[in-house]
């Protein structure tokens, strides 16, 4: 058997298949398009579904692919087992109505015994069990032993998920094991053991089965095979978990160095050794997509691994950020495969620091919060901590159920794991819900998306805004038809169109679409998921059928004004790189008619300076009226030139390219001015933060950025009138008022600190006591918590020893004070339990510390029986 790396062994993968005429495709994002029943994804050929479907024509009827995948459904067990992981690569080969059985089987064994040349007499078949065709492929195409060939049923050999395409399938497994496997029994009782491990699936996906579970034959039958790359490797390199593998034990050993520990000799340390080696290739690649942490969604997937990853490096003492170092390791082994890695290395590093160090914050708030649950159960006399705050703890706060368990166990408590999963379970279910039923593609069930492959509409907007073409599809009330007529609503298909449908950030054309005897408004247009065309049209006068002649013509204002836009759109991006660096990269962007909008790359807030920087760039490439030149060239030559690309874009054989003068050049399918001067004026209203590590500047071009100046302009002169003075004195009028306002704000917090000692002295002569613990208990009216605290702090000091709890009704709300003396706490009382009690009677919440807690209430008329609940709550406290 042939000595291989992981990175090696994908190559020879997506090589052997090249020579088999198959086209060879990068990796699709992590994120998928257009598919809502994924949250991420999952399997090597579900970026390739439009394919199977007909939705969409692939670019060649063979294709291999080496997929990256994230599976997150069994992450309580990653790190446990030594084979569970949540990042893992696909390879596969695909025929979409092009080759079937008798070619697929033979290429199998060829690349495994000949490429990879595994021993043949370390590998079994597996067929589903009514499957004689590939059952005679195998033993008349191949030279395998027939013998080594064994029929499972539908459970094991057939590939279905619900209605649409599925068939048998037929899997190759290695013998780990010595002797030879001779009954299916043994076979059988051998995969259960792992000594025999399946490594590559091929599925022939030779049937539709219908709503009434008929399964009907294709008329082109498809294959789809996958091979896990990280378990080959394992095979290849004779070892016995995906962790020992070249690539991913270099991971391994930099996270082992860090911690200064050896994998094998803890098994709990290697738990968590484990966990942040898989976690931390997740999180690299997540990111690098374009996946930010956050708390809904893909993102929330990000940042439960990462913070997952985290609370293992604290388990096994680390106590600061270390991940997004690890990370460089992950880069290092897979740019190669993936280069966008090394491109965005220092980007991927900057979002997981930013994360971890968020992590570290969050986690001394849940150790807070579990301070307070124990202290709950020490005054309630309770044992166990409910599972619903457990979970609150590990789901908000990314608090470690050990660790709960761990400090609950010091304290004399337990916790309720029972609950705790409950919750957990109620949480998934909540997530599947979220995510919705689906059909096989993932899309909204409507004739617009499964409109078939071969109706196709040129777009002709770069060149004309008004196009004769013809009608080659109508769909009315969710079913295709053969007319509209006046008022109605519905979607026309074209031969041609000169609009723009909805696409990388730009909004869709409007316009008009007419003959001699009809006409209607086109009000949006838009791609389904197999990329038609979609006119989004409201009939205002007369009828039309398939087949007619029109006239389609876009509104030529509006479109020239998202021109400005789009192409303003690529200047900011090129001046943001001049002036923040070249760690920005764009994350997002809108084009609208009145506006841009575009989220990019980068970790702090812009300042002033900055922001004036660009638009002052951008304004510099606007007067220079430098010429936008589009050509169409090979993706090589585009990247060779230098042009910016999307990382999780994928581009076709030829892509246009746009460049405004030699500032900016980019990728784009986009309408674009013809000269930067057009867009007349760039003006930046917004700039603010979207997502950890990603900010979002919105600005104005042409009319509407002198229309954003005159309004500003406008609302200068008014603040000018209302200070009665002129609009070039606003600014020291401005200051002058604000330092008037200052010395009066300063005379009356003088006046109220003489109010405050006033009412010292009258508090004073009320002193009570309890237990022989004294204390004051009152309310003083309208003072701030500042000045409440200030007052509280005198008369805990003239007190000497006691307790000092107040109350004040400032604009409305309620403010709260409790302080005591460190003798009084001694003798039991706890000012956050007794503000905690009051502030409940004034409808709010609070706490603190034994000798100082405050709170806040929503109850003014409350606040009196707040108050006079203080001696009830130091009988009880004091001992």
């Amino acid at each position: 058997m042939k000595a291989m790396g992981l990175n090696e062994i994908r190559e020879a993968y997506l090589k052997f298949f090249e020579s088999k005429e198959h086209l060879r495709l990068k990796s699709f994002s992590l994120v998928p398009k257009n598919d809502k029943s994924l949250l991420l994804i999952n399997a090597g050929m579900a970026p390739l579904k439009p394919y199977f479907t007909g939705l969409q024509k692939p670019p060649k009827t063979r294709i291999t692919t080496c997929q990256k995948c994230i599976r997150t459904g069994d992450i309580e067990n990653v790190g446990k087992t030594s084979r569970h992981a949540t990042y893992f690569e696909m390879l596969g080969n695909f025929s979409f109505g092009d080759y079937f059985k008798k070619e697929v089987i033979p290429w199998a064994w060829e690349f495994v015994t000949e490429v990879l040349q595994i021993p043949k007499d370390k590998l079994y078949v597996t067929i589903y069990h009514e499957d004689d065709e590939a059952f005679e492929i195998w033993s008349k195409s191949t030279d395998i032993d027939p013998a080594r060939i064994f029929r499972l049923g539908k459970e094991d050999n057939f590939w279905e998920i619900g209605q649409g395409p599925c068939g048998p399938c037929s899997e190759i497994h290695f013998d780990r094991g010595e002797g030879v496997i001779k009954t299916l029994e043994e076979f059988v009782a051998a995969a259960e053991e792992d000594r025999v491990v399946e490594f590559w699936n091929l599925v022939f996906t030779q049937f539709d089965k219908d709503e009434n579970g008929v399964y009907n034959r294709l008329e082109h039958p498809n294959i789809d095979t996958g091979m896990g790359l990280e378990r080959i490797a394992t095979i290849m390199q004779g070892k016995n978990t995906i962790f020992e593998v070249d690539t991913i034990k270099s991971i391994l050993d930099e996270v082992c160095r860090v911690a200064s520990c050896t994998y094998g000799e803890n098994s709990t340390k290697d738990i968590s050794l484990r966990i942040i080696t898989d976690h931390i290739r997740s999180v690299t690649m997540l990111i690098c997509d374009g996946v930010l942490p956050s708390n809904e969604g893909r993102g929330y997937v990000l940042r439960r691994l990462l913070r997952r990853a985290a609370r293992h490096g604290r388990l096994l003492g680390l106590k600061s950020a270390f991940l997004y170092e690890i990370c460089e390791v992950v880069i290092e082994n897979s740019k190669g495969a993936y280069p966008e890695l090394e491109e965005k290395k220092e980007y991927i590093k900057n979002v997981i620091k930013l994360e971890e160090e968020r992590f570290e914050e969050t986690i001394d708030s849940g150790m807070s919060i579990l301070n307070e649950y124990i202290e709950e159960l020490e005054m309630s006399g309770e044992k166990v901590l409910k599972g619903e705050f457990v979970f609150k703890l590990y789901d908000t706060y990314g608090f470690p159920v050990e660790l709960t368990e761990e400090i609950l166990s010091e304290k004399g408590f337990t916790l309720d794991m029972e609950g705790f999963h409950n919750e957990m379970k109620l949480q998934r279910e909540r997530a599947r819900s979220a995510r919705g039923e689906s059909n096989y593609m993932g899309t909204d069930e409507n004739v617009a998306n499964s409109i078939p492959a071969e109706y196709n509409t040129k777009f002709v907007g770069y060149e004309f805004i008004k196009y004769d073409s013809k009608v080659s599809l109508i769909i009315k009330d969710n079913q295709f038809a053969e007319s509209l007529e006046e008022g109605d609503k519905g979607f026309i298909l074209s031969d041609d169109t000169p609009f723009y449908a909805e696409m990388g950030g730009q909004v869709g054309d409007t316009g008009l679409i007419y003959n001699d005897s009809f006409k209607a408004i086109v009000e949006d247009c838009k791609k389904n998921v197999g990329g038609k065309t979609l006119h989004f049209v409201k009939v205002i006068e007369g009828s039309l059928n398939t087949g007619d002649n029109i006239t389609l013509e876009v509104d030529s204002v509006r479109r020239d004004n998202i021109r400005k836009n789009h192409t303003g759109t690529h200047l900011l991006q090129a001046a943001l790189k001049a002036v923040l660096g070249d760690h920005v990269h764009q994350a997002g962007s809108l084009v609208e008619e009145d506006k841009l909008r575009f989220d990019f790359t980068h970790f702090t807030a812009m300042t002033e300076e900055e922001i004036a920087k660009v638009e002052a760039l951008v304004n510099a490439n606007v007067m220079k009226a430098e010429p936008v030149v589009t050509e169409e060239l090979t993706l090589e030559e585009a990247r060779t030139k230098g042009a910016l690309a999307l990382f999780d874009e994928k581009y076709g054989d030829l892509v246009r390219v746009v460049s405004v003068g030699d500032f900016s050049m980019e990728l784009c399918g986009g309408t674009h001015v013809a000269n930067s001067g057009e867009i007349g004026l760039f003006k930046i209203i917004s700039e603010t933060g979207v997502a950890a590590g990603v900010r979002r500047i919105e600005a104005v071009t042409g009319f509407n950025a002198i229309k954003h100046l005159n309004s500003s302009l406008e609302t200068i002169k008014e603040v000018a009138s209302n200070l009665k003075c002129s609009p070039k004195e606003v600014v020291n009028k401005a200051q002058s008022l604000v330092q008037e306002l200052k010395e009066k704000e300063r005379e009356i917090n003088e006046l109220k600190k003489e109010l405050a000692k006033g009412a010292e002295g009258e508090l004073l002569n009320n002193i009570k006591e309890v237990k022989g613990v004294k204390y004051i208990a009152a309310t003083v009216d309208n003072m701030d918590s500042e000045n409440l605290r200030e007052l509280g702090d005198r008369l805990r000091n003239k007190l000497q020893s006691g307790v000092v709890v107040l109350g004040s009704v400032y604009e409305g709300k309620v403010l709260l004070l409790a302080m005591a003396t460190k003798d009084a706490v001694d003798k039991g009382v706890h000012c956050g339990k007794i503000i905690k009690e009051v502030a409940t009677v004034a409808g709010g919440g609070g706490g603190g510390r034994p000798d100082m807690a405050q709170a806040g209430g929503k109850k003014p008329e409350k606040l009196t029986e707040a108050i006079d609940l203080v001696e009830k709550l130091l009988e009880t406290l004091v001992k």
